[in-house]
């Protein structure tokens, strides 16, 4: 049985013929070997957003939000991640040091995103207001 992996199946993957291949003399750091390896503090950061992710979803999704929304500062762009596509990537740093290029949203409601920010103070509040209700 294979390895279970969050992103999509590559239409083209093993086509000699495949055109995003001239893309990979494009990037520099194409061989994942010659990448660094994130450093402890690094991955502890990782594992830390991962759980504030969860708590996030957990929090957020019922109420109708589908993930958050990232101000771009090399596009200065807002930039629109769902949770599992949010969860893959940073599952994918941790495991190979970078994360993996995505397709942006298509056509994303922008009402049903919400910033890191936003996401945190609403977590917050929420675990504030459940330890002032247990007091």
């Amino acid at each position: 049985m294979g390895e279970v992996s969050d992103e999509p199946i590559d239409p083209f993957a093993g086509d000699p013929e495949d055109p995003a291949s001239e893309l990979s003399r494009l990037d520099p750091v194409e061989d994942v070997d010659l990448l660094e390896p994130l450093s402890l503090h690094e991955r502890e950061e990782v594992l830390a957003e991962l759980g504030d992710l969860d708590v996030f979803r957990t929090l957020l999704e019922p109420r109708g939000y589908r993930g958050l929304v990232v101000d771009c500062e090399g596009c200065a762009e807002p930039h629109f991640f769902d949770w599992d596509l949010l969860t893959g990537n940073l599952r994918q740093l941790l495991n190979e040091g970078r994360t993996r290029v995505h397709e942006p949203a298509f056509a994303p409601d922008p009402s049903c995103y919400v910033s890191w920010d936003y996401a945190r103070g609403y977590a917050d509040g929420v675990c504030e207001a459940s330890e002032a209700s247990e007091a």
